[in-house]
């Protein structure tokens, strides 16, 4: 017999902790082994319970979630999934995002909802996907404090060409990765970015509005017709898929098809028949077996195909799927990803 997974419900709402409770125990592989009130008690229950993963709500009293996220994650890892109604609020979904929440899953209408059944589902499965991750590689990013007004995307936005497109594919704990990435690449590069994530619609406007304070990139929630310009950085959710084509006046354009089964293999054979050789696909920290064939695309246009070595993803099946089908030109250290990205385009 399987062992259950044990999960500790964190809210201040006993409505909430009781609903979700409900919710998980109708899954026969969870166990509700506990629950807490605030983020000072869950990190007490961890202590004593031991839970394989805490559910955590945000705004509370005494220790608010994000809080006892940073203790969580330096105390006693383990996988945590966010349960929050504060979605609209940039600064906490793109903090939660940073310090390493598995997902961010909105609660549907408000802190004590009536209709939380309808997030039953989607709390149950990434609970159980939490179960697999490599808890090692679950770090948060340290952001610079302020870029220099020089290097502020508002001067450098569309300064020079778009040569390069460089198209990124993640799901699950990607964002964390994104966000790394964007705050070490150099904005002076002839080239945009468009990344393809597993983010909820519903909280993607707050964090990329978010985002774009930290970075030097122009950071913008992907639209339907919207113009790609250099020093652009475009967020789109999985939920939505994505690909690129050109206007009627030669500019890139992003379009939307909601019908494509495989959004990454879209996204990446679009790009390169756009960009050709100057098209850089990245695969990153993923659940899945999407982007291979789009990968296959990108390199029989002679694009560059990239993908996370696993060693540092906190999923590997996303680049291990790509490294299998032959499709992958480099395997490469997070670390390495800003300086690898940099040289390819200046050669």
């Amino acid at each position: 017999m399987e062992r259950k997974i044990k999960v500790l419900v964190v809210d201040d709402a006993a409505f909430m902790r009781k609903a979700v409770t409900r919710i998980l125990e109708t899954d026969t592989g969870i166990e509700v082994v506990g629950a807490a009130r605030n983020g000072l008690e869950a990190l007490e229950e961890i202590r004593r319970m031991d839970p394989d993963v805490v559910t955590l709500d945000i705004d509370m009293p005494i220790m608010d979630g994000l809080t006892a996220m940073r203790h969580i994650m330096v105390e006693s890892p383990r996988p945590v999934v966010a349960l929050s109604s504060l979605f609209s609020d940039g600064a906490v979904t793109f903090d939660a995002l940073r310090l390493g929440i598995v997902d961010f899953v909105p609660k549907p209408s408000g802190a004590v909802s009536t209709d939380i059944d309808t997030s039953g589902q989607q709390l149950i499965d990434r609970i159980k996907i939490a179960c697999s991750m490599n808890l090692t590689n679950v770090r948060r990013v340290r952001l610079r404090k302020n870029w220099a007004q020089a290097l502020r995307v508002d001067r450098l936005y569309a300064f020079q060409p778009l040569e390069y497109m460089i198209v990124i594919g993640t799901t699950l704990t990607g964002p964390n990765t994104i966000i790394r990435l964007l705050s070490k690449l150099s904005p002076f590069l002839p080239a945009a970015i468009i990344v393809h994530q597993e983010i909820s619609p519903k909280i993607i406007d707050a964090f990329v509005a978010e985002f774009n304070r930290h970075v030097p990139w122009r950071v913008e929630a992907a639209r339907d017709g919207m113009i790609i310009q250099q020093g652009a950085c475009c967020i789109g959710s999985t939920e939505h898929a994505l690909g690129l084509e050109l206007s009627e006046t030669g500019e890139v354009r992003l379009h939307s098809d909601m019908s494509v089964a495989a959004p990454l293999d879209a996204l990446f054979s679009s790009a390169s028949e756009i960009f050709g050789r100057n098209t850089i696909g990245l695969l990153l920290t993923g659940i899945g077996s999407d982007g291979a064939r789009g990968f296959a695309r990108i390199k029989a246009h002679n694009g560059t195909t990239i993908v996370q070595d696993r060693q540092c993803c906190v999923f590997p099946n996303l680049t291990d799927n790509a490294i299998q089908k032959g499709v992958v030109d480099l395997i490469i250290d997070e670390r390495q990803m800003p300086h690898t990205l940099e040289s390819l385009m200046a050669t």
